[in-house]
């Protein structure tokens, strides 16, 4: 196995030969990859992993009816309102997901 570095934007022809190897590599089965070189993940690698600064969900723009006393109290609190409502419903959506 050999390492090539390729610049972002410039990476090489996909060649028929390339291909080929790409096919056998997708026939294999999982149990035949060696993960030697890998330390095994556990809890403890976890504890200090954190999400993806670059990460971005996508937006969908929508019309939501809520009462007048709601959107009152959410722009009460300063600019900003529309997301903290979207914070407010990801996280009753999360404590959902994780009760399953």
């Amino acid at each position: 196995m050999s390492r090539v570095r390729y610049e972002q934007g410039k990476l090489p022809a996909m060649t028929s030969e390339r291909m080929a190897e790409l096919k056998v590599l997708a026939q294999q089965a999982d149990a035949s990859i060696d993960y030697s070189d890998i330390p095994p993940l556990d809890a403890a690698a976890w504890q200090s992993a954190v999400q993806n600064p670059f990460y971005r969900p996508n937006k969908t723009h929508t019309t939501v009816r809520v009462d007048a006393d709601v959107l009152v109290w959410l722009k009460s609190q300063g600019k900003g309102y529309q997301t903290r409502l979207n914070a407010i419903l990801r996280q009753a959506m999360l404590k959902d997901v994780h009760k399953a």
